[in-house]
């Protein structure tokens, strides 16, 4: 079974007003010292890191086998992080964007500090918290014929994970801002198909020669190889603010790349969608999440999300049964479609006093939450 696990981007936060703090610095000192969890524990532990704004910490998990062992490594993550937040008078939250903020200056490391001065607004306005996860791979050869063969169905990825509808205090009318704001970076979004693992050094070799990525680092493709690691690092998706759909996205994502090295050993065929249908796809499901339609990957038209849910469940169902995770995964997307993504409870708790503070809060106590899958309105497959 493909080993797995996952990145999250957290909001370190005032708990009174809902503005970012820019602790990250601090928080991982009370982290290594209090809970012996810092950048050096290895990758074989749930480590913090900074990130590239102050205001923002990253959890990375240690590589799962199962989908119950990630469960507890996102859980125990996000409780670490607040835990040394709290120390500090703060709180972690689970948000794609902060819907209090200014922009601010890039601190921090030399390269960070670099990416400030080289891109102006785009990294002072670059406080966006995203969601990784990283699927083992056998080499680079199949790692991008996984790339090439599952690049159609990121997008429904990202509208299962929609969360982050307001931006600099006002509501943008998206279900994910964040990615607006982030696929301003020269690099970000959707990518070709590549061929081969020559092919996707050869369009890095021509990316890098242009001077305007500062480093490989700077490649920021929807789903991309790892430099550190032997896996694929799918991308697109927002923080999710609930626990339970970060782990619904992350045993989707394995099983997609499952599917894909399957179709590449059987001689399938790259996907054939034209990249810049692929930004359409993402735009729409950055705009409505999973209130509108959703662009099917194979029909290439609107459909309605429950529908494109349903086919993609469909396409990696053998490989979700295979890990054991078909009906976490069917139970996760059920739960989505019926009570929505983050972005549905950042607006309701928005409406009852128009106080942005007041999705912060919602979104601190949502983060840290046991929440309950449910088949309410189970898919038809």
């Amino acid at each position: 079974m493909r080993t797995f696990g996952v990145e999250e981007e957290l909001l370190i936060a005032d708990p009174a007003d809902g503005s970012p703090l820019a602790l990250a610095a601090d928080l991982l000192d009370v982290a290594a010292t209090d809970g012996g969890l810092s950048e050096e524990s290895g990758t074989e532990a749930l480590t913090l890191k900074s990130e590239f704004k102050q205001e923002q910490v990253e959890v990375n998990s240690r590589p799962c086998g199962t989908a119950s062992e990630l469960r507890t490594e996102i859980r125990h993550g996000r409780a670490a992080a607040d835990a040394a937040a709290r120390a500090l008078g703060a709180r972690v939250a689970a948000l794609a964007t902060p819907p209090v903020f200014h922009a601010t200056p890039t601190s921090g490391n030399r390269r960070y500090a670099t990416m400030g001065n080289e891109f102006g607004l785009i990294a002072r306005e670059q406080l966006t918290c995203g969601f990784h996860v990283h699927v083992s791979i056998e080499s680079p050869d199949e790692g991008v014929a996984v790339l090439d063969r599952m690049r159609h169905w990121l997008p429904v990825l990202l509208a299962l994970s929609a969360n982050s509808p307001y931006w600099m205090g006002a509501d943008t009318g998206f279900a994910s801002y964040r990615t607006q704001i982030w696929n301003r970076w020269p690099t970000a979004g959707p990518m070709d198909v590549f061929g081969s693992a020559d092919g996707y050094r050869s369009v890095l070799a021509a990316l890098l020669g242009t001077g305007v990525p500062l480093d490989e680092g700077m490649i920021y493709f929807d789903a991309r190889l790892s430099r550190g690691h032997p896996t694929v690092e799918v991308r697109i998706a927002d923080v999710c603010l609930y626990a339970e759909d970060a782990l619904t996205i992350a045993v989707i994502a394995r099983a997609l790349v499952e599917t894909a090295a399957d179709e590449w050993h059987r001689g399938v065929p790259a996907s054939a969608m034209p990249t810049q249908v692929l930004r359409m796809a993402n735009w729409k499901a950055s705009r409505f999440g999973v209130n509108n339609h959703v662009l099917h990957p194979l029909e290439q038209r609107p459909y309605p999300a429950a529908e494109v849910a349903s086919a993609l469940l469909r396409h990696v169902r053998t490989a979700l049964t295979a890990a054991g995770d078909f009906a976490l995964a069917r139970a996760g997307v059920a739960t989505i479609l019926r009570r929505g993504t983050g972005e549905r409870l950042q607006r309701q708790a928005f409406s009852r006093r128009l106080r942005l503070s007041d999705v912060v809060s919602a979104a601190i106590a949502s983060t840290h939450e046991d929440g309950e899958l449910s088949d309410a309105g189970l898919l038809s497959l």
